[in-house]
């Protein structure tokens, strides 16, 4: 097969997958390599043209991802944004994705899980009880001082 038709038949296959869900250049990177392509040049031919096609658009995916992982999972903000770096996204498009989260309903779902763990934690006493609470809220990826603001006012009501 020549070298043109193949280029054809990887942007075509990547134009169908990337118009069922969103993928961020580094999935589609990766899945290209998947299917036998090695060299980089025809790679960053492909990514380009999706890129300019707005197959892929790396904001929208981040929305994208914040969103769903925000909602389903019950992540929180740091959380999300580790796992975006770690698909080599850039922080200005981490950042404009991360606005998908609304501030009031983010306070919400972190009331909810301390509550919700407070219910199945079992503690010696207070101090034992917020620790694992804050363990808890942080390993979801929420930022230290709204976890501790909500712990306390938690204990303070």
């Amino acid at each position: 097969m020549d070298e043109a038709k193949e280029k054809k038949e990887l942007l075509e296959r990547a134009q169908q997958l990337c118009s069922g869900r969103e993928y961020c250049v580094s999935e589609i990177n990766s899945l290209l390599g998947r299917w036998g392509t090695t060299d980089e040049a025809t790679k960053a031919e492909i990514i380009a043209r999706l890129k300019e096609e707005r197959f892929i658009d790396e904001v929208r995916y981040c929305s994208a991802f914040t969103r769903d992982h925000f909602r389903y999972n019950q992540w929180g903000r740091m959380k999300i944004s580790m796992m975006l770096k770690a698909k080599k996204i850039s922080e200005t498009d981490i950042s404009a994705g991360l606005k998908a989260i609304d501030g009031d309903e983010y306070l919400d779902l972190l009331r909810k899980i301390i509550v919700t763990q407070q219910k199945k934690i079992k503690a010696k006493n207070r101090f034992d009880l917020k620790g694992k609470l804050l363990r808890h809220a942080l390993g979801k990826g929420f930022e230290s001082h709204l976890v501790y603001d909500v712990i306390n006012s938690l204990f303070r009501d």
